[in-house]
């Protein structure tokens, strides 16, 4: 559990240091993912509207002939299966997430160099924590109590915004209506998925919930706190769904495109999908920074009770010789961390991320969450 948690804890303050960098980037206008500037290194790939396919077309004659599709609309004709030419295409977000940010390699065998500018987010991200998590669960919990409400700010003012833009209908039948894919209930992965998003967000199975309860009073209700922190939970994620939802709508109307095209899942969803969106409105520059400051609150308020759990594991076995040296305790695990984790900030981190996102979450987290249901069942309930 300690183990599992302390990889998620490097491969978290990544993403943070990912949106650290995105906030930065955001004081200016244009925003540097808007088009394809060549400052930042965008290619002949890169368009903000996707490249009609050429035709390797046969003419009367027996010879062939490139052609595009104004030519074959032009003279009513059609491209032959299999004589359709594509070239390659990124978008702007796409391009400037590829190059600009992460400078990704082709593959995890070419490491590259790291990142510096990557490399000083991340190294602020372990300040900010080490400097909330210093006087244990004190100081904290008034990082925690100055920061949670901020995500619930920024949501209500981009639903609200995102509501009233042209097309957000559209979104929001994709997420919950007549055009979503009921059938997927039907996959083991989408159960997979779900538990792991379950698990990961209310932090089952890391220990996070454990150390944090290991501070109440005795007669706490816990089982009162256990519906809500479920509940509101559930809640949020409904409610964060409307959110981006509504603007991705929007995005499809605007590209005339049907919305299962530019909704997208995981990292590509918070800093290609979504930030491409942000494009899309008034103020663009105003939306963008509201939206990487909640994700920084709301990762930082994550990080700060999964490396408390760390913290308070090395604490608890080793009392007597550590509980006096909590600030070189503290600022040790945090430099020893920033270290471990700027293999994810070079040019191939990407792919390490992904490598310790997959392996720490999914079926090992459920499996050690069961693991702990039967431990505890059968040791307490005896």
């Amino acid at each position: 559990m300690v183990l599992l948690i302390t990889i998620a804890n490097i491969s978290y303050a990544c993403i943070i240091s990912y949106s650290l960098y995105y906030l930065f980037a955001s004081f200016q206008s244009p925003l540097p993912w808007a088009d394809c500037f060549s400052w930042w290194g965008a290619d002949e790939t890169c368009s903000r509207t996707s490249k009609d396919p050429f035709c390797n077309f046969t003419l009367d004659d027996g010879y062939f002939e490139i052609v595009n599709t104004t030519w074959l609309q032009m003279y009513n004709e059609t491209c032959p299966n299999g004589s359709e030419i594509s070239f390659p295409h990124q978008g702007p977000g796409e391009q400037y997430w590829d190059k600009a940010v992460l400078h990704r390699t082709s593959s995890l065998d070419e490491t590259g160099e790291i990142v510096w500018y990557l490399a000083l987010c991340l190294l602020l991200v372990w300040l900010m924590v080490g400097a909330a998590v210093l006087k244990g669960i004190k100081s904290s919990g008034k990082a925690v109590h100055s920061t949670v409400m901020i995500p619930y700010v920024v949501l209500t003012i981009l639903l609200i915004r995102g509501v009233t833009l042209e097309g957000a209908s559209e979104g929001i039948d994709f997420y919950i209506g007549s055009q979503s894919d009921f059938s997927k209930l039907a996959d083991a992965e989408v159960w997979k998925d779900a538990a792991t998003q379950i698990f990961y967000s209310v932090s089952v199975g890391w220990g996070s919930l454990i150390t944090l309860s290991s501070y109440n009073k005795f007669h706490n209700n816990c089982y009162q706190d256990t519906i809500v922190v479920c509940v509101v939970n559930c809640a949020t994620s409904v409610f964060a769904g409307f959110v981006i939802f509504s603007t991705l709508g929007h995005m499809a109307h605007v590209q005339n495109k049907p919305v299962s095209e530019v909704a997208q899942s995981g990292l590509a969803l918070a800093f290609i999908a979504y930030p491409e969106a942000l494009v899309q409105l008034p103020w663009a520059t105003l939306w963008s920074i509201l939206f990487f400051f909640m994700l920084i609150t709301l990762g930082l308020d994550t990080l700060f009770a999964s490396f408390g759990t760390v913290m308070t594991s090395l604490l608890d076995q080793f009392p007597e010789f550590l509980r006096s040296k909590r600030l070189y305790l503290t600022a040790g695990v945090c430099l020893l961390f920033y270290f471990l984790g700027l293999v994810c900030v070079t040019q191939a981190g990407i792919y390490w991320f992904h490598l310790m996102d997959y392996f720490c979450t999914g079926w090992i987290l459920i499996t050690v969450g069961l693991l702990e249901l039967l431990g505890l069942s059968w040791v307490y309930g005896r």
